[in-house]
């Protein structure tokens, strides 16, 4: 009798794992399967102007975020913020820490390897940072040769400032986030700071903590763009966000929020 059983069970089991096997278990869920079942999608974020920050409240917004909120009510789901450390986002978005990546990511071929990317909506620079005192003594990019140069880690800036012969041949300072390249160049740690330009000029103003600084005009790095980053390989979900982002622009929320946060002459509509 209990060989029998035996027997049974074994039948049993080996049924189960076939059915896992050809696509019974949650292995078959697509990725998109997977977070329409949780009924949340977590965006993994770092915290800088204007596009993810928090307000004199305290409350977490920005363009990206409102733009989240909006993509996210027409698909269904939830948007969950998380803050994570950038140099770590390829890794967070491959282990399921977090579902997508939105917060002024660079379109790069580099990181076409490691995740799939919607459509773009903003385009962008990296730029120069530096403190007005210094405009004469960094009147080029020449002049610049033998300073110490920072960059978030991981960023398309650290990759700007690689990719160029001057800056590249600096001491390299890698910053934990946008805002400490700022606050490097403005303590005078550090003589050049490599950024975005939508964060750059978004904070660098009369009327802010950073009015001794300035974007060096004549300089321009490598000209990029923005897009979500999903997990590669999942088209469904970069479908579902494609459109929602179509017709945010279609009924005028995109460019509405790109005004909002001053951000209309940077906004990729086609």
């Amino acid at each position: 009798m209990k060989k029998k059983i035996s027997i049974f069970l074994v039948l049993i089991l080996s049924v189960s794992a076939l059915a896992l096997g050809c696509g019974g278990g949650n292995e078959a869920l697509t990725d998109w399967d997977y977070i329409a079942d949780k009924g949340e999608i977590i965006i993994g974020i770092t915290l800088y102007e204007p596009m993810n920050y928090n307000d004199e409240n305290g409350q977490l917004t920005g363009f990206d975020t409102e733009f989240a909120e909006a993509a996210c009510a027409l698909l269904g789901v939830e948007p969950k913020f998380q803050v994570i450390d950038w140099e770590q986002k390829e890794a967070e978005l491959s282990s399921k820490t977090i579902d997508a990546i939105w917060n002024g990511l660079t379109v790069t071929e580099e990181r076409r390897e490691n995740m799939a990317f919607s459509t773009s909506y903003i385009k962008n620079k990296q730029v120069v940072v530096i403190k007005k005192d210094n405009a004469e003594k960094y009147a080029t990019l020449e002049d610049m040769a033998g300073a110490s140069v920072t960059a978030e880690n991981g960023s398309a800036g650290q990759s700007a400032v690689e990719a160029n012969e001057v800056l590249s041949a600096n001491d390299f300072i890698a910053s934990a986030a946008q805002k400490d390249v700022l606050m490097e160049i403005k303590a005078g740690t550090t003589e050049i700071g490599v950024l975005d330009y939508v964060m750059a000029r978004s904070v660098i103003r009369d009327d802010t903590d950073y009015s001794d600084l300035m974007i060096h005009e004549g300089i321009e790095l490598a000209p990029e763009e923005y897009a979500i980053g999903f997990r590669v390989g999942d088209n469904e979900t970069v479908a579902k966000f494609n459109q929602a982002i179509a017709d945010l622009i279609a009924d005028g929320t995109l460019p509405a929020l790109a005004e909002k946060y001053g951000l209309s002459d940077v906004l990729a509509l086609d």
